[in-house]
């Protein structure tokens, strides 16, 4: 019985490294800074909208210098991971505008800074992915993710569209 138990503790032990290993493996795409300015502004859409689309910014500049350096090192796999935290930080974008609107905040200021930027970054999108066309040997490692990051763009470009249909209609009813 005390073999079993020991055995069931070692593999319970075994699954937590293992489990917390993986964990740690995922990186946070935003630093300690950001987090602090987001928690600085946590009550207020307008300047937490606008913090994150310059986070996604940042993070499309910084993907737009990956892909821009055809001799840099591992640079496929720089690629995706430049990838990785813009979809990453405008997932997070839209979790927020979507908690933002389930309170019942009004978005129609927060939602034409998030439009531009929704615009933009299709725009740019669509730029790199012409511009990777002609690296075809490299997209095998980011293919899906720019894919899956363009659909997302569009997809929530349109769902912005529909979110400030619904506030300006919210808004005149309480007029």
């Amino acid at each position: 019985m005390k073999k079993w138990l020991s055995a069931a503790g070692v593999m319970v032990l075994v699954a937590g490294v293992v489990l917390g290993s993986s964990a740690q493996r995922r990186r946070d795409p935003l630093t300690d800074a950001e987090v602090d300015q987001l928690r600085d502004a946590a009550q207020d859409a307008q300047t937490r909208m606008k913090l994150f689309v310059d986070f996604a910014r940042d993070r499309m500049n910084k993907l737009e210098q990956a892909a821009s350096d055809p001799k840099a090192k591992d640079r496929s796999n720089q690629i995706h991971d430049r990838l990785q935290d813009f979809l990453d930080v405008y997932d997070e974008l839209n979790d927020n505008l979507d908690n933002f609107e389930k309170r019942g905040d009004d978005l129609r200021k927060p939602l034409k800074v998030v439009l531009e930027a929704d615009t933009q970054f299709q725009q740019r999108l669509r730029a790199l992915r012409d511009s990777l066309e002609s690296h075809p040997e490299d997209t095998k490692d980011y293919e899906f993710l720019l894919g899956n990051a363009t659909d997302t763009v569009q997809n929530s470009l349109q769902d912005h569209h529909e979110m400030q249909k619904e506030q300006e209609a919210a808004k005149h009813q309480k007029k």
